[in-house]
Parts: C-alpha cells; sequence; structure tokens
C-alpha cells in the first residue's frame, strides 16, 4: 500500500470509530433549527452534512484543515527557490490532515506523474465536438468518458466489500487528478490554437506542467500563478454547489468520475463557477464603454452606478457567506502586486477594489459589499496571455477537484449515506402554519 493511502486508512478508520460512538451517545441532539426562509431559500445556511477538508468562516474565510491560505502559503513545500505552494502538499493536507514534507509532497508528484496516461478515446470524443463548444460542456463531457477507467465501477460490479469502498475510491480520485490538466489543456489549445497542442513536460510539478501544456506563457511566473491558482480555488467547503453536487452524486454510489462530473456541470452555472467569466467580460465592457484602459476612479464609479441602475449586479463582488474581503482575492492581489509591475487591467481590478464596496454599502441591503475570489483571477490570466475568458471555469475546476474529490474519499471511508432531504409543497407549507396559528389561538 502507498504511504498516502495508509495513512488515510489509519485516519479513517480512527475517526470513523470516534464518529460511531459519538453518534451513539449524541445522535439526537439538534445542532440546527430551519427557517421556512431557508426552506424556500436554497437551505441556505442549515448545518445538514460534514465535510472534512475546510471550512469557511464569514470573517476570516476559508480554512484548509485549520489553516488559512497565507499559511499555506508560507507552511506548504515548494519548488527550489520557489515562492508559492504546491497543490501537491494541499491535496495531502486535504486528505490526512497534516502538512507533508518536501519527500511527501515529490512522491505525490510522481504518483500522478505515472498516474497520468489519458485514454486514447477521450480525445477522440473530443475531436468529434464541434470547436465552438463551450469548454465546460467539453471538459465534463472529458471526464464521463474516462469513466471506462473507473476502479470503483469495475470492483463494484465484482462485488467488493463495503469497506473497501474508499480504497478503490482513493484510486480513481489520483488516477482522475492526474490526467485533469492534460484534458484541460487539450481541450483549451484545441478550441483557441486550432489544435496545436504541447506535450507534456514529465520533469515538471503537476500545476507547472498544465501551465506548460497550456502555452499561454513559458515563464516561471506563469508556473507559479498556477501552482497559487490551483491551491487557492481548490475547495471551499461542502455547501457550495459544485462541491454538494459531487458529494450527492457520489452518495448514491456513483464513481469518481460520474461524480465530479455532476460537480463540474453545477460550477459551469453563472452564480457559481462561471462567475469568474462574468467579471473579466464585465471589465473588458467597462474599458470599452470608457474609451480607456486606464479610467480613473470617478469613472469607474460613474459605470458602476450606470450598472445597479439597470438592474444588474457587479459581478466579482459579495458572497453567500464571506462578510470581509475573500482571502482568495487578497491572496492574488499579493501575488500581482509582486510579479506584475505594470499592467492598465490590473489596475482597474485594484480601482475598482476601492471603488466598489462603498457604493454597495450605501445602498443598505448587500450583506457582503466585498470582493471574492472571481474579482481578481481574469485580470492576472489576462497579463499572461489566457484572454479567451470563456476557459476560465475550467482552470477553476481542475483546482476544485482535489477539494471535492479528497472530501469523497472520506464520505466512502465514513459510509455516508445516500443523501435524501424531505421536501415538501406549497400547500403543505400554508397548512402547517393555519394549524400552527390555530393552536396558538
Amino acid at each position: 500500500m502507498d504511504p498516502l493511502k495508509q495513512k488515510f486508512q489509519e485516519k479513517a478508520s480512527a475517526l470513523g470509530k470516534e464518529l460511531k460512538a459519538m453518534l451513539k451517545e449524541h445522535g439526537g441532539k439538534k445542532v440546527d433549527e430551519v427557517t421556512l426562509k431557508q426552506v424556500f431559500g436554497g437551505m441556505r445556511g442549515v448545518k445538514s452534512m460534514v465535510w472534512e477538508t475546510s471550512q469557511l468562516d464569514p470573517i476570516k474565510g476559508i480554512r484548509f484543515r485549520g489553516y488559512s491560505i497565507p499559511e499555506l502559503r508560507e507552511q506548504l513545500p515548494k519548488v527550489p527557490g520557489g515562492k508559492e505552494p504546491l497543490p501537491e502538499g494541499l491535496f495531502w493536507l486535504m486528505l490526512v490532515g497534516e502538512i507533508p514534507t518536501a519527500e511527501q509532497t515529490t512522491w505525490l508528484t510522481e504518483q500522478w506523474k505515472k498516474r497520468s496516461t489519458v485514454p486514447e478515446h477521450t480525445f477522440k470524443v473530443l475531436d468529434a465536438l464541434a470547436a465552438d463548444t463551450h469548454p465546460m460542456t467539453q471538459f465534463s463531457i472529458a471526464i464521463v468518458s474516462m469513466q471506462t477507467e473507473s476502479v470503483f465501477s469495475k470492483r463494484y460490479s465484482e462485488g467488493m466489500s463495503k469497506s473497501d469502498y474508499w480504497d478503490a475510491t482513493y484510486e480513481d480520485t489520483m488516477n482522475l487528478i492526474a490526467r485533469l490538466p492534460r484534458v484541460a489543456a487539450y481541450i483549451y489549445r484545441r478550441t483557441y490554437h486550432n489544435g496545436d497542442h504541447i506535450e507534456p513536460d514529465t520533469s515538471l510539478d503537476w500545476a507547472a506542467n498544465f501551465a506548460h501544456m497550456l502555452g499561454c506563457s513559458d515563464t516561471s511566473d506563469f508556473k507559479s500563478l498556477m501552482r497559487l491558482y490551483l491551491t487557492i480555488h481548490a475547495d471551499h467547503e461542502g455547501g457550495n454547489a459544485s462541491a454538494h453536487a459531487t458529494h450527492l452524486v457520489g452518495s448514491t454510489l456513483s464513481d469518481a468520475y460520474y461524480s465530479l462530473a455532476g460537480g463540474m456541470n453545477a460550477l459551469a452555472g453563472p452564480l457559481h463557477g462561471l462567475a469568474n467569466q462574468e467579471v473579466i467580460k464585465w471589465v473588458y465592457e467597462m474599458i470599452d464603454k470608457l474609451g480607456t484602459t486606464k479610467p480613473t476612479k470617478e469613472q469607474i464609479a460613474e459605470y458602476v452606478q450606470g450598472t445597479l441602475d439597470q438592474g444588474k449586479v457587479i459581478p466579482g463582488y459579495g458572497h453567500a457567506v464571506l462578510r470581509e474581503p475573500d482571502p482568495r482575492f487578497t491572496a492574488q492581489k499579493v501575488f500581482a502586486q509582486e510579479y506584475i509591475k505594470d499592467s492598465d487591467i490590473i489596475n482597474v481590478v485594484w480601482k475598482a477594489f476601492e471603488v466598489v464596496p462603498p457604493i454597495l454599502q450605501g445602498l443598505g441591503k448587500v450583506k457582503n459589499p466585498w470582493p471574492n475570489v472571481d474579482a481578481h483571477s481574469g485580470a492576472i490570466l489576462v497579463h499572461y496571455g489566457m484572454k479567451e475568458y470563456s476557459f476560465y471555469t475550467v482552470l477553476f475546476g481542475v483546482s476544485r477537484a482535489l477539494g471535492v474529490l479528497s472530501a469523497m474519499c472520506w464520505s466512502r471511508a465514513l459510509g455516508m449515506p445516500l443523501e435524501r432531504p424531505k421536501s415538501v409543497t406549497s400547500d403543505w407549507v400554508m397548512e402547517y402554519l393555519e394549524k400552527e396559528a390555530a393552536a396558538n389561538a
């Protein structure tokens, strides 16, 4: 058994026993109350699932196994001379709750290299699609096409024990994560560069090789950006749409391929991962409308107000949970301040950061006027040559796979059941309120 799998088995077995004892003693205790606003409002904020890999605090932001993004940038292993964390290290941390050593991270990098061969039929499936098919559609199709390689599906059909579900899921997770950069880069090159593909460089780490295959910028800075980007987008607790969708599909015992495809279809929605595409589109439209790549704060404020007057939202601002600036936005801003000395479009993002929150606060009804992760990522990608913003959500998806699939391993190890909430009709709600009113009278 490989060292990461063995460590995961030890951790999962211990926690499983602890949780079983806890539920036997305290299973009947209430941890939340549900209001009608939550019933009708997308179950917002209802505590109803366990997600081991990360937790989102409204003020402090996302923490991966208790570590903040600044702490991850400082403590996770890096390439020699590098400043940004390796996503391999974050995956190890999410899976077993420990910061890995440099040697353990190198082992994981080598594992993903060995597992990175994409089935030939996946490339044929992609090539059969129209070239203008949205990249997220291609990405979802490619993931499902690789389901033929599912270890879980094969072993389940052979009649494996429930106690081994996690093992097969671990193997699928490792294989799938290893192959995603190759698939995503293939989609990018066939869609925007006439199928002029770039072969993998097996001397590079997972994120740097992805940057190499994309071919946007042959610089060490772009490789550093990919390491940072794929780290900070990896997980955002279990209640967000892509994480929850992956968990829901997985709870049916669908394998990692089906489950991740479900999560990616959720990520493609305008209210979720597609927002990063909407931000840079909005910035481009503003620059075009104002006729300058160097607008003043006053010009930006006027354009923002005009957007609001049309009944539209300012993309990249606000968050369902956060009530402070998104630490992922801040991490990207710190990166840009260090690596990108002068960029018109990045300066527009920074000026908007000063202009937009006061305007939104002045409306008196915006809970979070601060920028989220999507507000900055597109501007940095444009600087490094990736101007095709319809591809941005695929980048997000490659990163998000790290979190949702490591969480899926935990769900299988802990024996999480089929997710099946109870639904009610509007008539049921009205009758319930009438009965309650009669009882109180």
